[in-house]
């Protein structure tokens, strides 16, 4: 495949071919702009989906023990800027390692690495300046949130490679997008807990239907280049496959609920709390009437939705927290 991409192809602004006319090509500096594209910057869906789980795991976190404190809200701030520089990290390093299958796809070659904006050397050197500032927030939390977060790094590094040998590729995205569930339960507990994991998983899962239906836009590409995703895997039954992650989501984030909360909360602050999966669900399930994997601007529409999916819980959650 190397000796047959095509000529990587850059336009005169050097804007991204599926990702122009944002505020970074609008309002940035242009020596900046090509670094800020390999982070995605220009992209901030990415950062909602893996900050959201993060505030899911300190809001349940504070639901268990029932002791928010204003420690908190340095967690919460730590982990949205976390999320932006880890999040710009991990696209890097995903377009590091994805370099020379960027130039051979048209909606892809035109990225700062295939197109020549910048080297290979300057990339890893953005990445491990992004890490950096990363690790002294994370430094900033206790010793046992400090290590996993240490650990998150194992599935980060791994996840650019999973489409080369599964056609699950979005479980290991969701392994790395839904870690700050599990760091932030810690950065408050100062443990890690069964409830935490219970939620990790719902993530994973949630990610697992997000990503299905991203996957759905360059599905093409993938097969003639040869790399895997659910969404080749599934064809014309991934509905059926979203149905089931989508019951899954609801399930899991109930039960992590009310092994967080039982027997410490009231039984008004359960239900309460217990109306996050719920209305999650039914945002879920919107998405899923609304799917069609032959339109890739709808696809693309529904993906950006699950913003909104993740916010979803928070809101009976810190209702919850007030009964």
């Amino acid at each position: 495949m190397q000796g047959n991409s095509p000529r990587p192809e850059t336009s005169p602004s050097g804007r991204v071919f599926d990702a122009s006319n944002n505020w970074v090509d609008r309002h940035t500096p242009p020596g900046l702009r090509p670094y800020l594209r390999l982070s995605r910057a220009d992209r901030p869906i990415g950062t909602w989906l893996l900050l959201l789980p993060c505030w899911w795991g300190l809001l349940l976190a504070m639901l268990h023990d029932q002791s928010p404190r204003w420690g908190d809200l340095w967690i919460a701030l730590g982990c949205a800027v976390g999320a932006w520089l880890m999040r710009g990290a991990g696209c890097t390093w995903n377009d590091i390692t994805d370099r020379e299958i960027d130039a051979g796809v048209a909606r892809t070659r035109s990225r700062p690495l295939p197109s020549g904006q910048v080297s290979v050397k300057q990339a890893l050197l953005w990445m491990g300046a992004q890490a950096l500032v990363a690790l002294l927030i994370l430094l900033s939390f206790n010793g046992a949130a400090i290590l996993l977060g240490l650990v998150a790094l194992v599935p980060v590094a791994i996840y650019p490679f999973a489409k080369r040998f599964t056609y699950w590729p979005q479980i290991f995205l969701g392994l790395a997008f839904n870690w700050g569930a599990l760091l932030a339960w810690t950065a408050h507990t100062g443990s890690l807990g069964w409830p935490a994991l219970v939620l990790y998983v719902a993530g994973i899962f949630w990610t697992l239907f997000y990503d299905t239906i991203y996957a759905h836009q360059g599905k093409e590409d993938d097969a003639l280049i040869g790399v895997k995703s659910t969404a080749l895997l599934f064809g014309d039954d991934t509905a059926r496959w979203l149905g089931y992650f989508l019951v899954a989501v609801v399930t899991l984030m109930a039960i992590a609920i009310i092994m967080a909360m039982v027997p410490g909360a009231g039984p008004l602050a359960l239900v309460v709390a217990l109306a996050g999966p719920w209305a999650m669900g039914w945002h879920m399930a919107w998405q899923l009437r609304g799917f069609d994997h032959t339109n890739e601007v709808r696809m693309l529409r529904l993906f950006r939705a699950n913003r909104d999916t993740g916010f979803i819980p928070l809101i009976p959650f810190l209702l919850a927290l007030l009964l």
